[in-house]
């Protein structure tokens, strides 16, 4: 059995917790590693490693900061193949799925190899007699990720590539199901020149989250997850005085106008609803068709393009998608097709009896396909986290636009229409973070930022872009003044503008 260390002070570090988690191969259903759970002591120790690694990276000049994220990317594309296959042996998705992975994170890499710019604080000459005030950005510290699942390459870089690059040192906290690329992505990080414990990673369950959120040398934490343990994170880093972005679940929607090009909405709502098996936060499992015309025929084209959908193992360059990450997920989501029938909506498509052939005890799930949903349904109103699409009928454009709206999440959305002034207004009023027009999943680029609204995020400050510059940093405002009485007025006291 492969054990699966800690990564703390630059070097595998074997803990000595004695609690081990099972990490599954998702196509064959078999345990492949065990990966270790961290104590409270052990987290501090990399705690105090990254503690003791600040003050030097810190004091290390931007460009060189940025000169490792470059070497970074660089080894990090270098080794893209291998770190797929990694990260689809542990998690289930397609390879191909896995490298648009690795690369979506690496674009925030890029991102924060521009940091010296990025860096730059704002100047006032001559705010006063003599006087000039100036701003700049400083690093926090010690400052942690505790990420999810279901990108295991793409959100740790997300988090760590700006916070690293502005000068803080990191404690990553990886999902347990999935954890060597996160151990690989640090390993890189070493061999691309940063100093050791600049980014550490420690493995572990709740009590790894609490010990992080607890920690009085961690001064942010980033997170996504489900909403809940978003809400618990918020809730507890705040008490402790950090500062936290904390990114939940979702729900989005997609808004089928009438005028809308159906060739292009079916082939992108295949891809965005069950892609990645459905375990996306930005994945599209609800579409709003406006009319019925609309509606039945968009249910009559996914009832043809589902066959057409292969579910194979991850190596298999020609499917779609692959597993889901554990058994107990996979009964989750099945649980939730039960829940949807039993509440009365209509199952026009079924995946749960499926089974890949050599592959039986794999954790795999077809298609599935509700119409019929309504906004009472508690399979509408929970996120589902599977390849399982619900049609929800709208008689209106308002009607449509109220669904996402009203939802208890607000993740992302989209809106399907050849009408530039349907989709302005749509974006304008839809009560959502992140909108796509006739673009099924919204994930902006990097140097945008993520984030969602509602119970889809807690915090005042998104993922990357310049609102991650903003979160990984704080702000020094200088006023500087160098008297010299012989160049200055008789009364050369210090004079602040006033109204007066």
């Amino acid at each position: 059995m492969r054990d699966i260390n800690h990564f703390i002070d630059g070097a595998s570090f074997i803990g000595a917790s004695g609690r081990f988690a099972d990490v599954f191969n998702p196509n064959t259903g078999e345990v492949q590693a065990r990966v270790q759970l961290a104590s409270v002591s052990e987290m501090d120790r990399a705690v105090q490693s990254a503690q003791a690694a600040f003050e030097g990276w810190s004091s290390t000049n931007p460009q060189r900061r940025a000169r490792v994220m470059f070497e970074f990317k660089r080894l990090v594309e270098a080794n893209m193949q291998e770190l797929a296959e990694l990260l689809s042996s542990e998690h289930g998705k397609v390879v191909a799925d896995s490298k648009g992975d690795i690369q979506r994170g690496l674009e925030v890499i890029e991102f924060a190899c521009g940091i010296p710019h990025a860096l730059k604080g704002e100047y006032t000459w001559g705010a006063g007699p003599g006087i000039d005030v100036y701003s700049m950005r400083q690093p926090l510290g010690v400052v942690s990720g505790i990420t999810p699942f279901n990108f295991p390459a793409m959100i740790p870089m997300w988090m760590f590539g700006v916070a690293i690059a502005v000068g803080n040192t990191f404690i990553l906290k990886p999902s347990e199901r999935d954890p060597s690329v996160p151990v690989r992505l640090a390993e890189l990080m070493m061999e691309a020149g940063a100093p050791k414990s600049v980014l550490n990673v420690v493995h572990g369950d709740k009590g790894a989250v609490d010990a992080i959120l607890e920690h009085p040398q961690v001064h942010a934490v980033s997170f996504v997850g489900s909403s809940d343990i978003a809400h618990y994170v918020y809730q507890l880093g705040a008490a402790n005085g950090k500062r936290v972005q904390a990114m939940g679940g979702a729900k989005n929607h997609g808004i089928v106008l009438p005028d809308a090009d159906m060739d292009q909405v079916i082939k992108d709502l295949s891809g965005a609803a069950y892609g990645s098996a459905g375990e996306r936060c930005m994945a599209l499992p609800v579409v709003v068709p406006v009319g019925k015309k609309t509606a039945d025929e968009l249910r009559e084209r996914m009832v043809a393009e589902i066959p057409t959908m292969r579910v194979g193992v991850s190596t298999d360059a020609g499917a779609h998608y692959g597993p889901v990450v554990t058994q107990t997920h996979r009964d989750k989501i099945a649980g939730w097709i039960e829940t949807g029938v039993r509440e009365g909506a209509e199952l026009v498509v079924d995946g749960r009896d499926f089974s890949l052939q050599g592959y039986e005890k794999g954790f795999f799930i077809g298609p599935s396909l509700f119409d019929n949903v309504t906004t009472e349904m508690e399979s509408y109103k929970e996120e589902i986290f599977g390849p399982v699409l619900q049609i929800v009928r709208a008689a209106s454009f308002e009607e449509a636009l109220s669904l996402p709206s009203k939802h208890q999440y607000g993740n992302g959305v989209a809106i399907f229409t050849q009408n530039g002034r349907a989709a302005r207004d749509f974006a304008a009023r839809v009560n959502v973070g992140m909108v796509g027009i006739n673009v099924p999943i919204p994930v902006p680029v990097a140097y945008h930022t993520f984030g969602g609204w509602k119970r889809s995020a807690f915090g005042d400050t998104n993922q990357h872009g310049m609102e991650g510059l903003k979160f990984w940093t704080k702000v020094k405002t200088v006023t500087a003044r160098w008297p010299d009485s012989e160049l200055e007025h008789a009364d050369s006291s210090f004079v602040i503008p006033t109204m007066a």
